[in-house]
């Protein structure tokens, strides 16, 4: 099983991850405001189910090139690292709406759990995410490479789905405070971009 000094470390960057506003974090804040609460988990719901999607590819793909192929492994290691470092620049340029409730429309519940589903499981960029960064947290020694991924996985679900309800039920007031606060938003993406940057490094000279 994971060693509890990587499972520390992971669920710290995955905590950082989470409860810095992003893409699926702005998206649920919309959708709560506009819509209600109750919208706004089922939105982070939909993201959930659309993480576990990707958990499963990441396990299944990731599993079998670490059991048979050194070289590919090193191969997707280093592709994972490079699109980390492409995900942090970009993330660090880009410019974010400060105002994540503009044009967000009424929707039901049920409409928003499949929007989210289909919005996270079609997005290539989030499946990348996913294998490129699960890998840095598995050790080989330590058992079951499939086992560990999965662990990751679920860890990583559960907390991203837990900050999203937080966000959610506190919509209204994280609207109203963003909406205030544009650099928060503009500087969010700055840490983030080099979190990324800093993963892909430390990706690109892990070991197998």
């Amino acid at each position: 099983m994971i060693d509890l000094s990587t499972l520390t470390a992971y669920i710290a960057v995955v905590l950082g991850f989470v409860f810095i506003p992003g893409p699926a974090t702005l998206l649920t804040v919309a959708r709560a405001t506009s819509s209600g609460t109750r919208v706004g988990v089922a939105t982070g719901a939909g993201v959930a189910a659309g993480d576990v999607f990707h958990t499963i590819m990441a396990m299944v793909g990731i599993s079998a090139i670490i059991a048979t192929s050194a070289t590919l492994f090193s191969v997707v290691k280093y592709i994972g690292a490079a699109y980390l470092v492409y995900l942090g620049i970009r993330a660090i340029i880009e410019r974010i709406p400060a105002d994540p409730t503009a044009g967000a429309l009424a929707i039901s519940a049920s409409k928003a759990f499949r929007q989210a589903v289909l919005t996270e499981v079609l997005n290539p960029k989030t499946a990348l995410f996913f294998l490129a960064f699960l890998p840095q947290f598995v050790r080989p020694e330590n058992g079951s490479v499939m086992l560990q991924l999965m662990t990751l996985g679920i860890i990583f679900v559960l907390l991203g789905l837990f900050s999203t309800v937080v966000f959610a039920v506190s919509a209204g007031r994280l609207g109203t405070f963003l909406r205030r606060n544009p650099s928060v938003v503009k500087w969010q993406g700055k840490v983030v971009g080099g979190v990324y940057c800093a993963l892909g490094v430390r990706l690109a000279l892990q070991q197998r």
